[in-house]
């Protein structure tokens, strides 16, 4: 096993977005946490907050809250589903994440520890990373910022040794009794008999040595993935502009994205909700819908919907609260590379429906539309507009076509281009003209009747028609017909 832990120093500060600075978060009396402009002045964590204000009179003091913490790890845990689904949360400030099986996946130990690194810092968290064999030896290297990684067992008497006491979590008991030792890195400790350390500090301190080196197993609790996503973040100054929420837009979707890829599935549709800044008069929530033609779970396909619509968007309030809802998951496993690179059938799908989704989204929705057959010989009732989710559920153009009773060949050829109303034709001597006399390929076929809906108001009514396939005298082949009224082009051919 290998296990990456991302520990959060300053995450108690992080949660309170827009800070005055100089800030800093006390619990008990104590600064917990402060901002850089507080550390120059002196303000370190464990200092009393009089001795505080004394460094700094103008320091902002702000009571820690440590639901806002779990909320934020919590986030933090489904955004690292991307990465691996064996996730462990150590609260108040630490994550562990065992990646042994994702390192082909992203390209070996140092792209993976890269990207998560990288992508902490765009959820807006400071974060200690290191790597280990051990949850423990990985948990006490980043806690001293150590973030060297280490993928044998044998290193970590060598690498955990280095570590001075003072920045590994132990008890103030523990810190002291090691003190009077004459210890002051873990390597003294590590010299130190064993049954002995057991005697004097306690059986569970020797325990917790020998996880940290590998002679004892140490499972840890798996994080359970919500059932429902909906993740909110408060924003740190309050914004009017609509354009300006896509990138806390897409902080929450790259943790959607994790949390679909741990639960391997996708989304057709999500929501978003903009809360407006609070005021004598409270506006309600503007929600935007952002629908997609295939399931997905794709960070850049999502963002980009997004995108599109933002710029249409009308925000009645300056908006202070994103929330990123999705509820209706759609099994979507991973997908396998092909072995020379040629591109799948599946990843040409999935640019027609990016395609479609950005059209959508540009155009609106009822801009844009599919056509499914009907079964109905009257070549202007034989398709109707449907929705361009061609393939959501399971459906394709043919099982569209199957499901409206068509036969699978059509009695005779069909143009692609229906004129909107048929156009009549010259005739002279008998043959049909369209710049220039037609000379007929095929045909006829003829079609005929429609009774039934006659007296339907903007019906077809009862028609009778010879169709021919002509070619004109600029090779353009067209689909025309003869009825009683004379010769009529009806359509075009690709």
């Amino acid at each position: 096993m290998l296990w990456l832990v991302l520990y959060l120093p300053r995450l108690p500060l992080e949660v309170f977005p827009g800070l005055p600075s100089p800030s800093a978060i006390v619990s008990h009396e104590r600064v917990v946490v402060a901002d850089r402009a507080a550390a120059l002045a002196g303000v370190i964590p464990g200092l009393r907050l009089a001795e505080a204000w004394a460094f700094l009179p103008t320091l902002s003091v702000h009571q820690r809250d440590v639901e806002r913490e779990q909320t934020a790890l919590t986030r933090l845990a489904c955004w690292a589903g991307t990465f691996t689904s064996e996730i462990c949360c150590l609260p108040p400030r630490t994550l562990l994440l065992e990646v042994a099986g994702s390192l082909r996946l992203f390209g070996g130990v140092a792209m993976l520890f890269e990207r998560v690194v990288a992508g902490c810092a765009e959820q807006g968290f400071a974060v200690q990373a290191a790597l280990a064999p051990t949850p423990l030896a990985a948990q006490w290297l980043a806690r001293a910022g150590d973030d060297e990684v280490c993928l044998d067992v044998a290193q970590l008497p060598q690498r955990l040794g280095r570590l001075p006491l003072s920045v590994l979590d132990f008890s103030p008991e523990t810190q002291a009794r090691l003190g009077n030792f004459g210890a002051r890195l873990l390597a003294d400790v590590l010299r130190l008999p064993r049954a002995a350390l057991a005697r004097r500090l306690g059986a569970g301190f020797a325990a917790d040595l020998a996880r940290a080196l590998g002679d004892l197993p140490d499972p840890r609790p798996r994080f359970v993935f919500p059932e429902y996503f909906a993740e909110r973040l408060e924003l740190p100054a309050r914004i009017e502009n609509a354009m300006t929420l896509a990138f806390a837009g897409r902080r929450l979707i790259t943790t959607l994205c994790g949390w679909l890829a741990a639960r391997s599935a996708g989304i057709s549709e999500c929501r978003f909700e903009f809360a407006h800044e609070r005021g004598a008069r409270q506006r309600p929530a503007t929600v935007l819908v952002l629908a997609f033609a295939t399931a997905t779970r794709d960070a850049e396909r999502i963002a980009r919907v997004l995108g599109e619509r933002l710029p249409r968007l009308e925000l009645p309030a300056a908006v202070e609260l994103v929330s990123l809802h999705a509820e209706a998951l759609e099994a979507l496993p991973g997908r396998t590379a092909s072995l020379f690179g040629e591109s799948s059938e599946a990843a040409a799908g999935d640019a027609v429906a990016a395609l479609v989704e950005r059209l959508r989204a540009r155009l609106g929705k009822d801009a844009v539309h599919a056509l499914s057959t009907v079964a109905e010989h009257r070549p202007e009732n034989a398709s109707r507009r449907v929705s361009p989710w061609l393939v959501k559920g399971g459906k394709s153009a043919a099982g569209l076509r199957a499901a409206s009773g068509m036969p699978d060949t059509p009695p005779g050829p069909r143009p692609l281009w229906l004129l909107a109303r048929p156009r009549a034709l010259r005739e002279v001597a008998g043959r049909p003209q369209c710049g220039g006399p037609l000379r007929l390929l095929a045909g006829p076929e003829r079609i005929e009747s429609g009774w039934w809906d006659a007296a339907e108001p903007a019906a077809l009514g009862d028609v009778r028609r010879d169709y021919f396939v002509a070619i004109s005298v600029r090779a353009q082949w067209l689909w025309i017909f003869r009825s009683r009224a004379g010769w009529f082009l009806h359509g075009v051919f690709a």
